[in-house]
């Protein structure tokens, strides 16, 4: 069994209710056809009832609930909700019911707040911060969390590395040039999500340009003092760097370049020193290697909500709406 079936097998032995608001993509559509029928989560669309029905043309989404906002019975408390929670920020009665009615994201995240859905898929057609920023407003950080962050878990085909190919790489889709206080506390998430979703020992490498001191420059400072937080601050994680990606993944390079590390060539959490490594990092691996990319999934926040790269297909969503339904039974 490939590791997304294992994770919709997962799934299907807790069901969920996951939130899809892009009623305006095709996509979503197929998504939510495929979800029902395997029975991976129960599923809740967002929209007009005339855009539902041109859209999904063709496919069976019988077994979904759909939802017109203007004609939600819980519209009027969600509104109320939303001005309780957003007041200091100066929303009003008014402004709220106009978000709800045409920011379809902000009612979904609405609907996991007041407990009528687990999680919230979206991004196939909007930006990361059209997706993100509704959630940090309204279901804020989770108790303990230092840094809402963002991973990609990666399934590499016919691989080694790694678990059995599969790999954490963070951030890759939210925060822009972390701190090294910031890099630490991804790292933690990070091994927590690794540990969640693959139930396997988080290894985790803080990637850099240079393993150990090959070169000197204020960008490698920054991950060798992320290091050094996060020995501090997370103990308990398998954790070093700072290393090159050759020396963090491959042992024959790991035994030469970083001799002794407990990380070094086993790493299976990878976290980039910035989003343009990152990003530019899970694309190369998706691209050319032809790896499964799930993401960005977001760790941090209260409840479960998943960004999608807008370059996803049909599968990648039905495979983040599984994930994200994995999280929120651990929620």
């Amino acid at each position: 069994m490939s590791f997304i079936e294992e994770i919709k097998a997962r799934a299907r032995r807790n069901i969920k209710t996951i939130v899809l608001p892009e009623s305006e993509d095709r996509r979503i559509y197929e998504a939510a056809a495929k979800t029902l029928e395997e029975g991976n989560a129960e599923i809740v669309i967002i929209g007009k009832e005339e855009m539902i029905r041109n859209k999904s043309t063709g496919l069976d989404i019988s077994k979904a609930t759909l939802i017109d906002p203007e004609k939600y019975e819980k519209f009027d408390l969600y509104v109320d909700k939303l001005v309780e929670l957003r007041k200091a920020k100066g929303m009003t009665q008014e402004l709220a019911r106009e978000t709800m009615l045409n920011d379809y994201t902000t009612f979904g995240v609405m609907m996991v707040k007041m407990g009528d859905a687990d999680g919230l898929v979206s991004g196939a057609c909007h930006s990361s911060a059209n997706t993100l920023r509704p959630c940090l407003q309204i279901l804020k950080t989770a108790p303990g969390t230092k840094l809402v962050s963002a991973f990609f878990l990666m399934i590499v085909p016919d691989c080694n590395l790694g678990e059995r190919g599969t790999f954490v790489f963070g951030d890759c889709g939210l925060n822009q040039n972390p701190t090294s206080e910031e890099l630490a506390a991804i790292a933690e998430s990070s091994a927590k999500s690794f540990e969640l979703l693959v139930g396997k020992e988080a290894k985790i490498a803080m990637l850099s340009h240079s393993t150990k001191g090959s070169a000197k420059h204020e960008d490698i400072d920054k991950v060798t003092r992320a290091v050094e937080i996060a020995h501090e601050h997370y103990p308990g994680l398998k954790l070093d760097g700072e290393l090159q990606l050759d020396a963090a993944i491959i042992p024959e390079v790991a035994a030469f370049k970083a001799p002794g590390s407990d990380v070094a060539g086993k790493a299976n959490v990878l976290i980039f020193p910035d989003l343009d490594a990152g990003n530019i990092g899970y694309k190369l691996v998706e691209r050319l290697g032809g790896a499964e990319a799930y993401g960005p999934l977001t760790q941090g926040i209260a409840a479960p909500v998943n960004d999608l790269s807008r370059g996803c297909d049909a599968d990648d969503i039905v495979g983040v709406i599984a994930i994200t339904a994995v999280q929120a039974a651990a929620y």
